[in-house]
C-alpha cells in the first residue's frame, strides 16, 4: 500500500472543476451580463451612492449590496454581486489570513467596475489560493485554521480547503447559470 498525500487530491478537485467546467464559461462576459438583474431588488455591485442596501461596502468607486443579519429570504444576487463575495469573502479573505495577501474584507475591497476587471480579480484571487494550497505540506493541512476562521478555527486546514472549493463550485456554477438564464431570456426578448 502506498502512502497517500492529499494536498494533490484537494488542489486536483478544484482545478478540475476551474479548469473544465467554469472558467472557459466565463470568457466574455459582458458588462451588461455582469451587472443585470433579472428580477426587482436584486443585491449588485454598483457605482457608490447608487444603491438601496443597508450596506453599500466597498473602498473605491463601486461597493457591494448587503444587509447585517441576511434577511429572510435573502435577496437575489447578480452575477456582479457572486464574483464579488467569491473574490472576496471566500477567496481573499483567506488568502489574506493564510497566504500572505495583504488584509481586506468587503469593506475595504475594491470592487471592479467592469466584468472583464471583476474576472482579472478573479483569476488573481484564485491563483493566490491554489499556490498556496500547495504550498500545505501534510502536517499544515492538519493543523488548526486559526482564529481568522471563525467556525473553522478549531478544524483542520484541510476542512477549510474543503469548504473553499464547496463555495467555489456552488458559486461559480450559479454565475454559469445565470450567463445561460441571460442568454435565454434576452434571445427570447429579441
Amino acid at each position: 500500500m502506498t502512502d497517500q498525500t492529499w494536498n494533490p487530491m484537494l488542489r486536483d478537485q478544484i482545478d478540475w472543476h476551474w479548469t473544465k467546467q467554469v472558467r472557459d464559461r466565463l470568457d466574455g462576459l459582458t458588462d451588461d451580463e455582469y451587472f443585470w438583474e433579472p428580477v426587482p431588488d436584486c443585491w449588485n455591485v454598483r457605482r457608490r451612492g447608487t444603491g438601496s442596501a443597508p450596506i453599500q461596502a466597498g473602498s473605491g468607486a463601486m461597493t457591494i449590496d448587503f444587509e447585517i443579519p441576511t434577511p429572510e429570504p435573502p435577496p437575489f444576487t447578480t452575477i456582479a454581486w457572486r464574483l464579488g463575495h467569491v473574490i472576496v469573502g471566500v477567496l481573499a479573505v483567506r488568502n489574506a489570513a493564510h497566504f500572505g495577501r495583504p488584509p481586506t474584507d468587503y469593506r475595504s475591497f475594491e470592487y471592479a467596475a467592469t466584468a472583464s476587471e471583476a474576472l482579472a480579480q478573479l483569476d488573481t484571487e484564485y491563483a493566490t489560493w491554489l499556490a498556496g494550497v500547495e504550498s500545505l505540506g501534510e502536517s499544515d493541512l492538519a493543523r488548526p485554521c486559526g482564529e481568522a476562521e471563525g467556525p473553522y478555527a478549531k478544524s483542520p486546514m484541510a476542512e477549510l480547503v474543503l469548504h473553499i472549493n464547496r463555495e467555489l463550485i456552488h458559486h461559480l456554477s450559479e454565475v454559469c447559470l445565470l450567463r445561460d438564464l441571460h442568454l435565454h431570456t434576452r434571445r427570447e426578448a429579441s
